[in-house]
């Protein structure tokens, strides 16, 4: 008697949207847009949203008072190419850049808040990071 095979278990692969109360949305809207290259969300079904590139992606629920989440309760990190650069852009436009000057051996990190109080961290990936995903994961 063969052992019953057990259906594939399904995964998501990968974050749809993310969506946060803002003051002033339209503005927040624009200002991702303009500085961080995040495109505004569409106005109609017709639009395509904003697409990023395939890559690496932390999703960790963090215990109160976790160094990683500041802000509001929420703290979104974006992957960058050149982390020197994004940052230099950033505070060409007057916005405040913090950047950890240690170097992870899973990348380079810095910090910054949105005009709302936002925390956003931007993170130039290093390591196994770097490779692609784990055999037997969908990319």
């Amino acid at each position: 008697m063969q052992p019953e095979k057990q259906p594939k278990k399904q995964r998501v692969n990968g974050i749809g949207g993310f969506f946060f109360r803002a003051a002033d949305p339209a503005a927040l809207g624009r200002w991702y847009a303009e500085h961080l290259g995040v495109d505004e969300p569409p106005e109609s079904y017709e639009q395509t949203s904003w697409w990023q590139q395939a890559g690496a992606t932390v999703f960790a629920p963090m215990s109160d008072g976790a160094e990683h989440v500041s802000g509001p309760g929420w703290t979104v990190n974006f992957r960058v190419d050149d982390l020197a650069a994004m940052v230099a852009q950033l505070r060409d436009a007057g916005i405040t850049v913090s950047v950890d000057e240690e170097e992870y051996p899973n990348g380079r990190f810095a910090d910054l808040r949105d005009p709302e109080g936002n925390g956003i961290q931007l993170w130039q990936p290093a390591g196994a990071d770097t490779r692609g995903p784990a055999p037997g994961v969908a990319g």
